[in-house]
C-alpha cells in the first residue's frame, strides 16, 4: 500500500455545477501523506496549512492512491481551493466555434480550453453561458 493519496476537489463552472461536465473533468489535488487509517474505508491526511479549515480524514471515495508521477502532482496553491473543496475553473481562450442545429433550434457553441488543462481536454459550451 502507497502512503500518499491524492484529494478529491469538486469543479465548478459557471452555470453548470456538479453536472457531467464537473464530473467528467474531475480534479486531484496533492499528494498528500496518510497518517492514520481510522476505519477500512476513512483515512486521515496530512494536509497543509491553507486548508487547516477542512477536516483531515475523508472518506477512500474522496482519494486517489499516488503513484511517484511529477506529471501528475497539482499543488493547492496553484488553484483556488474553498473550504467545500471547490473551486472555480478559467477560461484561457476559445479555440473553435460551431453552430448546432437542431429541428427548431440553432445552438452557437464555443470551444473552450479551460486553464491547467491542455488541448485535448478541451470542451464545447454554450456561447451564451461564456459571455
Amino acid at each position: 500500500m502507497c502512503d500518499k493519496v491524492f484529494l478529491k476537489v469538486s469543479l465548478w463552472k459557471k452555470v453548470l455545477r456538479f453536472k457531467c461536465k464537473g464530473k467528467l473533468s474531475s480534479r486531484f489535488i496533492g499528494p498528500y501523506r496518510i497518517l492514520k487509517r481510522i476505519r477500512p474505508i476513512a483515512y486521515k491526511l496530512k494536509l497543509p496549512s491553507k486548508l487547516d479549515q477542512i477536516h483531515d480524514v475523508f472518506n477512500v471515495s474522496m482519494l486517489r492512491w499516488y503513484w511517484s508521477d511529477p506529471s501528475h502532482i497539482v499543488p493547492v496553491e496553484e488553484i483556488d481551493v474553498r473550504p467545500a473543496l471547490t473551486f472555480e475553473e478559467e477560461l484561457v481562450q476559445i479555440l473553435d466555434q460551431d453552430v448546432k442545429v437542431l429541428r427548431r433550434k440553432i445552438v452557437p457553441l464555443v470551444k473552450i480550453q479551460w486553464w491547467n488543462h491542455g488541448i485535448e481536454e478541451a470542451t464545447w459550451e454554450l456561447e451564451d453561458s461564456i459571455r
